[in-house]
């Protein structure tokens, strides 16, 4: 069975080559970056990783603007999804 940190990296490996960035990437891009909010976003949604452990992984800010970040970028997901599905798209 693989543990949540192993899970963890292994989703992050994933996204970063769906995305076509380096580990590096992580660190030189802004913390408000839609990569690596989807990154977090999968992370919140697939794994059992706190939010402390999410934002100092993905160097996402603070715990407390980590999970702000997220639920935003969460919610405007949704509600974008949701216009989608309003107008037939």
């Amino acid at each position: 069975m693989e543990t949540a940190q192993a899970k963890a990296e292994r989703l992050i490996a994933e996204e970063l080559a769906r995305l076509a960035w380096q580990e590096s990437d992580l660190v030189t891009r802004r913390k408000q970056d839609p990569g690596k909010q989807q990154i977090a976003i999968r992370l919140r949604k697939e794994t059992t990783l706190s939010v402390k452990q999410r934002a100092e992984r993905l160097l996402f800010g603070t715990p407390k603007s980590a999970s702000f970040r997220s639920l935003t970028a969460m919610k405007n997901r949704a509600s974008s999804d949701g216009e989608h599905a309003c107008s037939g798209i």
